[in-house]
């Protein structure tokens, strides 16, 4: 397949990142297309919530680049960083939801912190972007009653409310009953086609990641593993990318963590 000539929204060169002394991310360097839907996914550990951290500009590499529509992040003071931020649009781990507000409240928060706009036209957006995730008639609920179906229905009206070029989704499928799972994998891919939004998608749910993605990342050990679309990943034969396409116990991803003998640990000579 010919490489896209179109100029990716997000590209990440050579980053290295890591935390204390311990590397996570080691030169990685990736391409995320315009206008589609980009799965990011890899045994656990492999650096994926990092990487979407690095690529919203929350943490600073070590080195190498992190280029959002051609603009290195890395060098921006707050003031630029705080800007191109407001293109993006990010859907935290369990919702992330302010709990002393109503759902109202937490839609209107991203547009009244970075916009001027009247309260009339915030409510009227507010509510526009809770029918589009099926909520308009639960703005004056508060976080503690809604469902974890309906959390993470908030919290994506809440990453939209600003009509953003770039969505990241982290883990927005754990934790769901299959109805709300699937409800939420449709959603992903509605809102990224109605919307011609370009969305990374982080998660550990095969089955509906790989539905609603158009191109799929294999993240191990902080570095690519595998780049393509969803056919050639369920049909790699690299050892790793077939055992996690797969599901298989058994291959290059191990169960421990690694470690020192046994031997060792408990003092047997």
């Amino acid at each position: 397949m010919p490489p896209d000539p179109t100029p990716p929204l997000l590209e990440l060169r050579d980053v290295t990142f890591g935390y204390a002394e311990r590397p996570v991310l080691d030169k990685l360097s990736l391409r995320i297309p315009r206008g589609k839907v980009t799965a990011l996914v890899g045994p656990m550990g492999g650096g994926k919530t990092t990487t979407l951290r690095v690529m919203g500009g929350q943490l600073r590499v070590w080195s190498g680049q992190v280029l959002f529509d051609g603009q290195d992040l890395a060098p921006m003071d707050q003031q630029q960083l705080y800007a191109v931020r407001r293109r993006m649009g990010a859907l935290f781990q369990m919702a992330a939801l302010f709990a002393d507000i109503s759902v109202f409240e937490n839609v209107a928060f991203p547009l009244r912190e970075h916009t001027t706009l009247s309260e009339p036209l915030i409510r009227d957006i507010v509510l526009m972007k809770l029918n589009a995730v099926g909520l308009r008639c639960a703005r004056d609920l508060m976080p503690s009653e809604l469902s974890g179906g309906m959390a993470r229905r908030v919290a994506t009206a809440r990453a939209v409310a600003l009509d953003p070029e770039l969505v990241m989704y982290d883990e927005p499928f754990s934790g769901l009953d299959p109805i709300s799972l699937n409800t939420a994998a449709r959603l992903v891919r509605d809102l990224n086609d109605a919307m011609g939004l370009t969305s990374i998608l982080v998660s550990h749910e095969l089955t509906q990641t790989l539905e609603v993605a158009d191109e799929v990342i294999v993240l191990d050990q902080g570095k690519v593993a595998f780049q393509g679309s969803v056919d050639q990943a369920r049909t790699s034969s690299d050892p790793l990318v077939y055992q996690y396409m797969h599901e298989r116990p058994d291959g290059p991803v191990r169960f421990h963590y690694p470690a020192v003998d046994l031997k060792e640990d408990f003092g047997v000579a």
